[in-house]
């Protein structure tokens, strides 16, 4: 772990997708870096208290961390919980627009003077989803970790107009190391859609790995659910930053 002196954490804002200004979830190492870029992308309730947590994790850890707020402009002032459930009765964030608010805030990340030039993203539930489809559609970043992402892999009739194609449909365009996360006892994704997944990783020749936890359901990382599991979160954490490490 790098040295530094204390974290910032902080609400910033930027253009997102179609020049929307959005805000944004910033954490940081005091000092004058250069940090690797992670941009951490929020589940469906939001850029909640766990995963502001998660994005000062990252700032522990030696990186600049940004964590765009995809709900802003359906609840600009809304708690994560109202503007969840806002933005799921829209039809939720459309493919389109969450590329272009990670897109971004790579530009962002860009500017920062303390900015290594490397950015990896990361995502949770939803968040895993859209990161998979960031890596097959994103030019900007360096590495992806999908933590648990649900509907990567989409029938038919799951697809939507906000949602059109299955994020497994890009990967023959993925050409960044891509990091899943996954519990064995998950149902979203389910064992058999990640092993599924993984077949098309192997297929277009991906440089991924994915780590299978047992006993560990979806969402394990979080403290604050009945799915937490310490010691698989561990050593699930330990090998995103290791990923990072080698990537960033």
């Amino acid at each position: 772990m790098p040295n530094y002196e204390g974290l910032l954490a902080e609400t910033v804002t930027f253009e997102g997708d179609g020049g929307d200004v959005i805000n944004a979830y910033l954490a940081r190492p005091l000092g004058p870096g250069p940090y690797p870029g992670v941009i951490v992308v929020h589940h469906m309730p939001g850029w909640d208290e766990a995963t502001k947590e998660i994005t000062r994790r990252f700032a522990h850890h030696g990186y600049v961390a940004v964590m765009p707020n995809l709900h802003y402009r359906e609840a600009p002032d809304s708690t994560p919980d109202d503007a969840a459930a806002i933005s799921r009765s829209a039809g939720g964030v459309s493919d389109d627009r969450f590329i272009g608010d990670a897109e971004g805030a790579a530009r962002y990340l860009g500017r920062l003077p303390y900015y290594s030039g490397s950015t990896g993203i990361i995502g949770f539930c939803s968040g895993g989803r859209q990161t998979y489809l960031a890596a097959g559609r994103m030019k900007t970043i360096n590495a992806a970790v999908d933590c648990w992402g649900g509907r990567v892999i989409a029938k038919p009739e799951e697809l939507t107009e906000k949602q059109p194609v299955a994020p497994i449909d890009y990967t023959p365009n993925i050409t960044v190391p891509l990091l899943g996360i996954f519990g064995q006892d998950d149902s979203s994704p389910s064992p058999e859609q990640v092993n599924a997944t993984e077949v098309e990783l192997k297929k277009h020749g991906v440089n991924y790995v994915f780590h299978r936890y047992e006993g560990a359901g979806h969402g394990f990382f979080a403290s604050d659910r009945p799915s937490y599991r310490p010691v698989q979160a561990k050593e699930a954490w330990g090998e995103v930053f290791k990923f990072f490490g080698a990537n960033l």
